[in-house]
């Protein structure tokens, strides 16, 4: 039997860091070994501000994790999100050398490779490069890789993630200092959409929304391709302030409210249903009502939803998502939120759980929305790992892709590109000849040996 192979997910989110790790089972399913969770103090809406402190929540998350599953961790596949994301589309076009040839790894690698190339805004890079469809001579072959056709011309779509450069370089600036490798930087809702959503959901068209602490991630499919991806900076700590301010009382206080007696719709609480909170340093307390305290949140949830929508109508995709929308996150754990998103988008609206890819042996904890894009870093992980084992490589392409030069790479037309490689010329012997004569009498002119030697080399 061979060695365990365990891949690690590192989720660094606004309210918290996870680290777990897992291990794929000869049934496909995923073990959970351990796990590890930390408050995450120097993040915001998703972008690290403070180096040293999310360094040491890393270093606790990992040691947790690392202590539980008595794996030694190494290396991590680390999740990305924040405000600075942004996707687009863009097409690549390869025509190939020899038609007769069939259609290798390496051509539809370079296709890929090739859009990392784009130019970007300046302080922006691309953080990633995610196949839509193919094209072999203008005749459309879907999302599967098209390896050992025949064909002229090979061409692909591209949902393509740009990021700013500055937050990209901070979270492998915290990777490292922890004494840790990046094995894939991975855009978080994409790792969530991989623990909750199926397959049959991605053909039906569905659009998964991450609540998380301090952004909304969102990412569309439909026909089992990505068409969308989205962070918008808003999520649950946002609401917190809201209450915090509403109700004029401490953070911690109008965080417990939140979670304990919160509500996504106001109508759904009577007015005589109230939670008294202790009063600041022998001041009477103060009773808040359950419905004004659901107002509260009802309005801000409402203001997420309609950027939810706007990002959906982006893409034309509203009355293509027969599958509706799939809520995780820790924010969907609040009550009542089911109902008012189904109100606010129109669209059939279900709780997602990773808990589908999981074994039973996997603590009921982890089953939770809060946990969805680190336990689907995982799955990510697991299956780029076993992509690139099957292709006989332990890709050293995406290790090194995101280390591509902007300023190196120039491309001509941003709409569509070729690329082709220039045959090289032999020069004819006599060319050498001639050339070598010339040489040879410039330098007698001179009457210099050591001029003959320099003009020949």
């Amino acid at each position: 039997m061979s060695d365990p192979v365990y891949i690690v997910g590192l989720d660094i989110g606004t309210t918290k860091i996870a680290c777990i790790v897992g291990e794929k089972m000869p049934n496909g399913k995923i073990e959970i070994r351990g796990y590890g969770k930390t408050e995450s103090t120097g993040v915001k809406r998703g972008m690290v501000v403070n180096i040293e402190e999310t360094v040491d929540a890393i270093r606790n998350a990992v040691a947790q994790a690392s202590e539980q599953s008595k794996v030694d961790i190494k290396s991590v596949n680390v999740g990305i999100a924040g405000h600075h994301i942004k996707s687009l589309q863009h097409r690549g076009t390869l025509i190939r050398e020899n038609a007769d040839l069939e259609i290798s790894d390496q051509e539809l690698d370079k296709l890929r490779l090739d859009m990392f190339k784009i130019r970007t805004a300046p302080g922006e890079e691309i953080v990633n490069v995610i196949p839509q469809e193919y094209y072999v001579d203008g005749e459309p072959v879907g999302s599967r890789r098209p390896k050992g056709m025949l064909g002229n011309k090979l061409e692909a779509n591209f949902h393509v993630i740009v990021g700013q450069t500055s937050a990209v370089k901070n979270i492998c600036k915290c990777i490292e200092h922890a004494g840790l490798e990046m094995e894939n930087m991975i855009l978080e809702p994409i790792a969530s959409a991989a623990s909750v959503l199926g397959e049959d959901e991605k053909e039906a068209g569905v659009a998964i929304v991450d609540i998380g602490g301090g952004t909304t991630d969102i990412a569309v499919f439909y026909d089992s391709i990505i068409y969308h991806t989205a962070v918008i900076p808003l999520g649950g700590n946002i609401i917190t302030e809201d209450i915090r301010q509403g109700c004029s009382i401490i953070r911690k206080h109008a965080e417990e409210i939140k979670v304990k007696f919160g509500s996504a719709v106001a109508s759904e609480n009577s007015d005589d249903e109230v939670v008294s909170i202790p009063g600041i340093r022998g001041r009477d307390p103060k009773e808040i009502s359950f419905k004004n305290l659901a107002g509260i949140i009802q309005a801000r949830l409402e203001e997420i939803f309609d950027f939810v929508n706007s990002e959906i109508q982006k893409v034309n995709a509203e009355n293509k998502l027969i599958a509706g929308i799939v809520l995780t996150g820790g924010g969907s754990m609040m009550k009542h939120i089911r109902q008012l998103a189904e109100f606010k988008t129109g669209m059939e609206v279900r709780l997602g759980y990773p808990n589908e890819y999981l074994s039973n042996e996997t603590s009921e904890d982890l089953a939770c929305p809060m946990y969805s894009t680190g336990i689907g870093l995982v799955i990510e992980g697991i299956a780029k790992y076993e992509n690139d084992k099957l292709r006989g490589k332990l890709s050293d392409t995406a290790k090194n892709e995101r280390r591509v030069k902007q300023e190196e790479l120039i491309i001509e037309e941003p709409e569509q590109h070729q690329v082709t490689e220039k045959p090289k010329v032999k020069e004819p012997k006599e060319n050498r000849d001639l050339l070598k004569g010339i040489v040879t009498t410039f330098s007698k002119f001179f009457k210099s040996e050591n001029l003959d030697k320099d003009i020949t080399e």
